[in-house]
């Protein structure tokens, strides 16, 4: 009897080592999400992802021209709503190329803010009918429909979330559609 306690202890105890062995590696891994191609890592903040997702190079592109990056490289947390380069090119033709402009830094920079809410928002926080007060000060409202969560701007256009939970060292984005837009 002892002899069998003593080779199924042996036996529980080198099971232990190979799954300790196997499991640290991967424990010690980030748990990544794809984006535009690229892995968000979340020890990164959200400009050191938002750079490597080949969807996002017109965001990065305005971030830069409204002078946003020491910002969104900030403590944060942030809640961003990151418009891809598909939302980007719903606009009117000539609107990305018009804003980027130095003289409209102010615009294109409340546009920009008005994706950003303070506070780090997990997609179970985002809740149908939910208000959510944004970094340029007016509002952005959640709506769930059809198993989607969709974000209404002031404006009434909607925006579906099509990547939730991405998270980041200083927040979390959540990959939308099409560029919301602020009442003025």
């Amino acid at each position: 009897m002892s002899k069998r306690i003593a080779c199924l202890a042996a036996a529980a105890f080198s099971a232990l080592i190979v799954t300790a062995t196997v499991v640290a590696p991967v424990s010690a891994e980030e748990r990544t999400v794809m984006v535009g191609g690229a892995a968000m890592f979340p020890s990164k903040n959200i400009v050191q992802n938002a750079v490597n997702s080949k969807d996002h190079t017109t965001l990065v592109a305005a971030v830069k021209a409204a002078g946003l990056v020491p910002t969104l490289e900030g403590k944060g947390p942030f809640t961003v709503f990151a418009p891809t380069n598909a939302a980007f090119g719903k606009l009117p033709a000539g609107t990305v190329d018009n804003l980027v402009k130095p003289e409209n830094k102010a615009a294109l920079t409340k546009i920009l803010t008005y994706h950003v809410v303070p506070g780090k928002l997990d997609a179970s926080a985002l809740t149908d009918g939910k208000k959510l007060k944004t970094a340029e000060g007016e509002e952005l409202t959640v709506k769930k429909m059809d198993g989607k969560v969709w974000i209404v701007d002031a404006k009434g256009g909607t925006s579906m979330v099509t990547i939730s939970n991405v998270n980041q060292s200083n927040g979390v984005i959540h990959v939308v559609d099409t560029v919301l837009m602020p009442a003025t």
